[in-house]
């Protein structure tokens, strides 16, 4: 990997991109039903017009999230590349939920904190509304949970939120924001 001009990210070398495009491919067509509408060819041609976009697709790929695409917003044309493995990403548990619940913590401080992280790899937390499009698209969260991007009201008061499915059914709950669990980690996104 090389630091690009045009990107504060590294980039892939053409062996790794192949690589990873391999990857994305074979999942996208293992899982027709996350995204019925779209094909593949028209996915590759977006991301090889935005190669800067690579890297954090790897990232999200190298800590677990397997990567895949939930669907295509129709104003910007984009497709949403979304963590789709099973349980929260096993790279990235045992994440508090920013930097400030990080710090405001005396004792047993988490190493890393989820907003922090995700905008290093270049992503963004979902949202509310995206958790809940996921969780159409499988059952995401069976035995573990995700935090999710919190509304600055709540953050505020010292909360975060983060959702997991249980019973069949999603939910979204709250927690002191400096809070953090083996099973819990975080989800992100990626517009391409």
């Amino acid at each position: 990997m090389k630091r690009s001009s045009a990107n504060q990210f590294p980039s892939l070398s053409p062996n790794e991109t192949e690589n990873l495009l391999d990857v994305l491919r074979v999942r996208f067509h293992k899982h027709m039903s996350r995204h019925a509408d779209c094909t593949w060819e028209l996915i590759e041609e977006a991301l090889l017009a935005q190669p800067e976009k690579f890297w954090s697709i790897a990232e999200m790929e190298r800590t677990g999230g397997e990567p895949d695409v939930i669907g295509q917003d129709e104003a910007s044309g984009e497709y949403l590349f979304v963590d789709c493995s099973a349980e929260s990403p096993k790279g990235r548990t045992a994440t508090c939920y920013d930097r400030e619940a990080q710090m405001s913590r005396k004792e047993h401080q988490p190493a890393h904190n989820a907003v922090d992280l995700a905008a290093a790899m270049g992503v963004s937390l979902l949202t509310e509304a995206e958790y809940f499009l996921l969780q159409t698209r499988g059952e995401f969260d069976v035995k573990t949970s995700s935090w999710i991007h919190t509304p600055e009201e709540i953050r505020q008061r010292g909360g975060a939120l983060f959702g997991d499915c249980r019973y069949g059914r999603t939910f979204i709950y709250h927690n002191g924001a400096q809070s953090y669990y083996s099973n819990r980690g975080f989800r992100v996104k990626l517009s391409v």
